[in-house]
């Protein structure tokens, strides 16, 4: 893939139109957090630079910053300053998030703590009180450096579990979403869209084979029937999820032994719904039938 891919005559409108969809709802996301559009232009011009120098490499070697300012449209004395400032920054996941992910995956994979249904069973919170099966056991599984009740205040506060009567720590949703901790759901939300997008943009790239990208559209429903599919939705991809989630734990497990390459794979879900506008959907029932996305 080079930049010779791109029309002098500039991107094809169709690109830009689906570009102005995609960023809208980033963008909205933006300026609720005071994000403006100088700031945004300066963290795009990081990522031009940083996108050039590491997927449009010649023999496999480093694009100059002649090469990279040609490619972006960057100032040749931005870029210099810009692979400066790339070489000193790292992507951190919170650590709230990397124990608490490996922490539900063993939780939502492993038969002892599964219910006859596959849901998440219901811990005693102390090894004394239930042994294998308890919160205690589970987390020093995982992590024996750190102590369970720092991570079950921290999930109390982030909402991921809870106590129920009989003093037992119950999850409150069947994947790793935080409903508080602004951080946590900020790296879900890069992570899960990232993925996404990465996954949507390699099969318009052509990539080869293509990545597993579909949905199902209407938008000609009432309320009530949304709720409905809302419902649905959710049962079909929380079993979707427990499946795959528990083959997946089960393989990695495995795959520990052997020295070959690792590779990182996420299996994602989602489900949206808003109002239509009358005129557009008088316009959208003229132009695609209802469906599932080829």
């Amino acid at each position: 893939m080079d930049s010779s891919s791109t029309s002098p005559a500039g991107p094809p409108p169709s690109l830009v139109r689906a570009l102005r969809k995609v960023l809208r709802p980033v963008v909205r996301v933006m300026l609720s957090q005071g994000i403006t559009y100088p700031y945004l232009a300066e963290l795009l011009k990081n990522l031009f630079v940083d996108v050039a120098e590491s997927e449009f490499r010649l023999d496999n070697k480093p694009p100059t910053d002649s090469r990279v300012s040609l490619m972006t449209g960057v100032h040749r004395k931005d870029v210099s300053r810009l692979r400066s400032e790339l070489q000193r920054t790292t992507d951190a996941v919170p650590d709230v998030v990397s124990l608490g992910a490996a922490l539900v995956a063993v939780w939502l994979g492993t038969a002892r703590y599964l219910q006859e249904d596959g849901s998440p069973l219901p811990l005693a919170r102390f090894a004394s009180d239930g042994g294998e099966q308890s919160f205690e056991s589970l987390v020093a599984g995982v992590n024996s450096d750190i102590r369970p009740r720092v991570v079950l205040d921290e999930w109390l506060r982030l909402g991921v579990v809870h106590i129920d009567a009989a003093n037992r720590v119950c999850l409150n949703a069947e994947a790793f979403v935080p409903s508080e901790g602004f951080d946590e759901k900020a790296y879900y939300f890069g992570h899960n869209l990232h993925d996404h997008a990465a996954a949507a943009a390699s099969n318009l790239l052509g990539g080869k084979p293509p990545f597993l990208e579909r949905s199902v559209q209407y938008d000609a429903l009432s309320e009530a029937s949304i709720a409905l599919l809302a419902r649905q939705s959710t049962d079909a991809a929380m079993k979707a999820l427990l499946a795959v989630n528990k083959n997946a734990l089960s393989l990695e497990q495995a795959d520990a032994a052997h020295s070959t390459p690792r590779h990182r794979m996420t299996f994602g879900v989602y489900f949206y719904a808003e109002p239509v506008a009358a005129d557009a959907d008088a316009d959208a029932s003229l132009t695609r039938p209802p469906g599932a996305t080829p």
